[in-house]
């Protein structure tokens, strides 16, 4: 079977506007056109899990900074008893 030949059995497939294309080339585009629509859903699944892991983000530094902030509250009254203590001790 020579080239001539291989060109001579493919068929045009019809797609609206392409509707000349022969078929390894609309082929080629389907193919194409598959993958550009996974990349897209791709791409807005990384935009939502990325939104969400910025949502959580953010609830995690603020919950850092209240425990941080209950760190320092808590730290100060165990001064403050210890302060008391050695007052107490001091007296006796």
């Amino acid at each position: 079977m020579e080239t001539d030949d291989l060109y001579q059995t493919v068929v045009p497939v019809e797609m609206g506007d392409l509707e000349n294309i022969p078929e390894t080339a609309a082929t080629g585009l389907a193919i194409l056109a598959e993958r550009l629509e996974r990349l897209v859903a791709l791409c807005e699944r990384l935009q939502g899990d990325n939104r969400l892991l910025r949502e959580q983000n953010q609830v995690l530094q603020a919950e850092c900074v209240a425990l941080r902030e209950q760190n320092v509250q808590s730290r100060s009254r165990i001064e403050a008893m210890v302060l008391r203590l050695k007052g107490l001790e001091q007296a006796l």
